[in-house]
């Protein structure tokens, strides 16, 4: 029978201050003896209710272990190959004969998932013993242009220490790179990092299966460092750099940025890993600062070599004095024309050599079918050919001043003064020729000399270090002996 609180109250007093007994207490009430019984020591509560578990008869011991283990085996499987109802239905039919319903199966791992613990271990670690890495996506407005970045992440694990980098893509080489920085930032190396399963480093299988990639593997041997994957869907194992990321979104990049580049956008990012050393995180009794200072002291000696983390490729420069690389080119000085080429991309730029010596270097463009000229390439051309000027691809990809062309037009030979100042913007830079022009336009002078003096006047001019000829100064008092022992 249920009761209320009141009724409960009355048999509990009548029963264990006044004694009476449990036959009375049920005549005065007016209510059964079992009643009483059940109530009086205060072994039953009336507010507490017990929930039926449901039983099937069918879902013995033996099923109910089989569907604990196949989800216990989920947990290092990937997400899009775990066990559903069906699947555990189908095991348990072709491998234990199971002659009951599919829903009943169904049902039962409904119930066992939703109970699952949502509980984690805390964890410690030593010095120097490990770092966590990820990657994180936001939005900028770089150099006008709204887009996305990717953010390199790195944090040790004792300090808490963080280091945030950014790139235009998640690449090996950008991947690759992001850790030598965060190394020299941090002045040494943990004893192994803990990763998601990426492709940039992971060739295949996952958790403790993961199979490294070729170059990655390579990276961790320089470096003394060893690799530690997670379980798919297990970001917990790495919670530390998975806060990181959202931390850096939510106090540095909002509201979203307005930078010119990514060294702009880096300086910033560089500032507030910095500052966060002055952060003391609850429950710890020094900063995060004086924890890397402790850090530091455990990590791995840098190798006296860095190591080169370009993807290489060789290719043959074509006759414009261009070089493909990752669906992009790049030009080289015309010399270098229809030879083989060994091109390397880094995250923000791209280096070019010729048997060893560097040719030439450009920033890194990530739209495919483009090609970044660079107007010293081609000037050594175009002062043997003039005529081309106005119609060259690398001029007019300088995006130069029409000023430029406006002075050169003064002038009879329009195309050979062009190139005689695309040769004073190659050694000085294109605003100084402009303000220089805008001078001699000024004072009505025509003249490249005019506008290369104006140059030289905003230069600094030092002094020859040339040692002249040494002159002793006479003593001019031995004359006043000569005329005073002459008037004697």
């Amino acid at each position: 029978m249920k009761i209320e609180v009141d009724l409960y109250k009355h048999i509990r007093q009548m029963h264990a201050v006044e004694g009476v007994s449990q036959r009375e207490i049920a005549r005065r009430l007016g209510i059964s003896r079992n009643t009483v019984s059940k109530y009086c020591e205060g072994a039953a509560l009336p507010w507490e209710r017990k929930q039926p578990e449901r039983k099937s008869p069918v879902v013995t011991s033996e099923i109910e272990t089989f569907i604990r283990l196949c989800l216990e085996h989920d947990k290092e499987a990937p997400r899009k190959q775990k066990h559903t109802g069906h699947r555990i239905y189908e095991r348990l039919r072709d491998e234990l004969g199971f002659q009951g319903a599919e829903s009943t199966i169904r049902f039962r791992v409904g119930q066992i998932r939703k109970n699952l613990p949502k509980a984690y271990i805390p964890l410690e670690f030593a010095p120097g013993e490990a770092a966590q890495v990820d990657w994180g996506t936001a939005t900028v407005i770089l150099n006008g242009i709204r887009q996305e970045i990717h953010l390199f992440c790195m944090r040790l694990c004792f300090s808490c220490a963080p280091f945030v980098i950014a790139y235009p893509s998640e690449r090996e080489e950008a991947f690759l790179e992001g850790h030598q920085i965060a190394f020299s930032y941090f002045d040494g190396v943990a004893h192994y990092c803990i990763y998601d399963n990426l492709k940039t480093a992971v060739k295949e299988g996952w958790g403790r299966h993961a199979r490294e990639q070729k170059n990655f593997s390579a990276f961790l041997a320089h470096y003394a460092l060893q690799a530690k994957f997670c379980n798919p869907g297990e970001g917990h194992e790495k919670g530390l750099v998975e806060n990181l990321v959202g931390w850096i979104r939510r106090n540095v990049l909002v509201p979203i940025p307005k930078v010119k580049d990514f060294d702009e956008l880096n300086q910033l990012l560089s500032a507030r890993c910095l500052s966060y050393l002055n952060h003391t995180i609850q429950g710890r009794e020094t900063n995060v600062g004086e924890a890397l200072t402790i850090e530091r002291r455990e990590l791995t000696t840098l190798p006296a070599k860095s190591f080169d983390v370009a993807r290489l490729v060789e290719v043959q420069a074509d006759y414009f004095a261009t070089v493909p690389f990752d669906g992009n080119r790049y030009s080289i000085p015309v010399e270098y024309a229809g030879k083989t080429i060994a091109v390397k991309g880094y995250g923000h730029m791209v280096k070019c050599y010729y048997r060893r010596e560097e040719v030439a270097i450009h920033e890194r463009v990530y739209a495919k079918g483009k090609t970044q000229y660079q107007l010293a390439h081609y000037l050594r051309l175009l002062e043997q050919r003039p005529r081309a000027v106005e119609n060259a691809k690398p001029v007019r990809a300088a995006n130069l001043s029409p000023a430029f062309w406006s002075y050169a037009r003064l002038f009879p030979d329009m195309n050979r003064t062009m190139v005689q100042l695309l040769r004073l913007v190659v050694d000085h830079g294109a605003d100084k020729v402009a303000n220089a022009i805008d001078k001699a336009q000024k004072a009505n002078i025509r003249s490249i000399e005019v506008v290369r003096h104006y140059l030289t006047l905003n230069e600094a001019i030092e002094p020859l270090a040339i040692a002249g000829p040494r002159v002793e100064i006479p003593n001019l008092e031995r004359y006043d002996d000569l005329l005073l022992g002459g008037l004697q």
